[in-house]
Formats: structure tokens, sequence, C-alpha cells
């Protein structure tokens, strides 16, 4: 079989850099970009939504002047967007850089998209009943996301170690795709990888002692608080989006709502955000330590690893 990668810039594979939140992905993209004369393709679920670039840590204009940068700011944060939506996008766009020699860069935190990737996930296998998903989400509106969750469990009890009862869209996405196909999610995924991938991908990890990742991440929040998380929160909120809408469950501006709405103090809100970044990364690491295949590179080796020897 032909290696379209290959024969388009002589590398094996397309590197996908990715690890927790705060772990200095960005930064390693970029030089790994400018040694390999590629363009930098976004793999975040959150870097997608126009106008949230501070409490998304998107790149800098600095940084983007460096290296172009794909895949960010693709929607409003109206808009509703799913793995499938991703998976279009970077094909298209890995597509039109290899035509020109470019190879792509992956970088970014979204185990789900990395794992799309790597995997080559089909969803044309498991078509959902939207008419369903929406009934869903009258459902939760009316009783909240318990009797949700537990119908989840009693179709796929796999769920309950993979996705949290608070990541109410992705329970109600989930339920809705389950009685869509009357499959597992395991039979789903089986069903959706048969393929394998459409290009060879290699994956890198950034890995932190785990002490020193979280001071990164309360300092990040310090820093995008003097950057103007604020102002994005305020916007965000103003925009009268549903509560289950992606945007609104996003960390970095949920945890700072209470505060713009006068039921708590700043220092409470900037407190839990640490809080939930924190939490947030280590189910990151969580996520990734059990895919198969990723290089992890201790993050004091950074300034002398050499990526292209695996490529």
């Amino acid at each position: 079989m032909t290696n379209p990668v290959y024969e388009k810039t002589g590398y094996r594979s397309i590197p996908v850099i990715c690890g927790p939140t705060a772990s200095g992905k960005t930064g390693f993209s970029i030089r790994v970009a400018k040694a390999l004369g590629g363009e930098i393709c976004c793999c975040d679920s959150m870097q997608i939504y126009r106008h949230l670039s501070v409490g998304t840590a998107k790149p800098t204009e600095e940084e983007k002047k460096q290296v172009p940068h794909h895949l960010i700011d693709l929607v409003e944060p109206s808009t509703p967007f799913h793995v499938a939506a991703y998976l279009d996008a970077a094909y298209e766009k890995i597509e039109s850089l290899l035509c020109r020699g470019v190879i792509p860069v992956f970088c970014g935190g979204t185990g789900q998209y990395v794992q799309a990737l790597q995997k080559g996930f089909s969803f044309d296998e498991a078509p959902i009943d939207r008419s369903i998903e929406q009934k869903l989400r009258e459902e939760f509106e009316r009783d909240g996301i318990e009797p949700i969750y537990s119908r989840l469990l009693k179709l796929d009890p796999e769920c309950e170690g993979k996705i949290h009862k608070n990541n109410t869209k992705r329970v109600i996405h989930t339920l809705a795709l389950l009685m869509s196909v009357s499959k597992t999610t395991s039979e789903i995924r089986e069903a959706s990888t048969k393929e394998g991938p459409r290009y060879p991908f290699t994956l890198f990890a950034i890995d932190w002692p785990r002490e020193e990742l979280y001071r990164r991440i309360d300092l990040r929040v310090d820093i995008m608080l003097e950057q103007g998380i604020l102002d994005e929160a305020e916007w965000l909120l103003k925009q009268t989006l549903p509560e289950n809408c992606t945007a609104m469950q996003a960390i970095g501006y949920k945890e700072l709502f209470p505060y713009l709405n006068g039921e708590k103090s700043l220092p409470e809100c900037v407190a839990l955000l640490k809080q939930h970044s924190r939490n947030y990364a280590k189910r990151q690491l969580t996520w990734f330590r059990h895919m198969e295949g990723i290089n992890w590179i201790p993050a004091d080796t950074l300034e002398e690893y050499n990526v292209e020897s695996y490529l």
C-alpha cells in the first residue's frame, strides 16, 4: 500500500503532539514544525470556537507568525461540533498541506480527536437518530441527567469508567447513539475502525512530574486573568446559549460565571478554576496513558528531543 505522506513529504508519518493542559505543547509543536518545514493543525475541541482565545489557550498572534496554524476558529460557540465534523475538517486540511509538500504537525490535548485520527474512526457505521437525541435533551431539561445516565450504564456498563455524568452533552449523545444502533460502545468502536487510519500518525506526549504540572496550570490561570479571560467569559455569558452547549461547559469560563452573576467572589471562582483545570489534566493523562503507541517525552529532555528521527 502506498504512503501518501511519504510520497508528498518524504516523512513516513504525521506527528501529533499531545498531552495534558499547560504541558508546553504549543511551544514544542512550533519548534517541531520549524524543524520539519511543516504547519500546525489544532487538535483541540475548544480552540475550534471563535471569540474564545484566552480561555482556550489558542496560539498568540506572534506564535502564528512563526508557523501557520490551522483548524482554529472553525465555528461560532453556538454551533454544535462533533468528532466526525473535526475529522472531516482535519482530513481536508491534511490533503491540502500534503498537496503542497508540507507535513502537518498536529497539536492538542483532546484525547477523542487524537484517538479518532490515530485509529481512523469512521462514523458512517453508526448513524445517530437525531430525534432520539432531541428527546433526551428535553428529558434532561425536565428531569436532570441522573435517569439518563442510569439508562446509559444499563445499556453499556463500560461507559461508567469513561464518561462522567457531569459531561451531560456526551452522556446524551452516547445514549442516543446506543439507542439508534442497538450496539455497545465497544462494538461501535470496532466497526468504526475496521478500515484503519486514513494516514499514518506518530504520537508524542510531554510528560511532567505531577506537582510541577499542577504548578504550571495554576500559573497559566493567573496569566489568563491578566490577559482578559474575564472579558471573554462575560461575552460568552451574554450570548444566552443553552446551559448544556459545549462552549458554556468549557473549563475556564463556566467557573467564572458565578462571579459575573454576583453569586461568588472572584478568588473563590479562580480557586475552583485552578482545581478543575488540574482535574482535567489528570483525566487527560489517564486517557493518553491508556492509548497505544504514544512516545512519552520527559519534559526536561524537550530541548534535545528529535521528533524527526521517529518519522
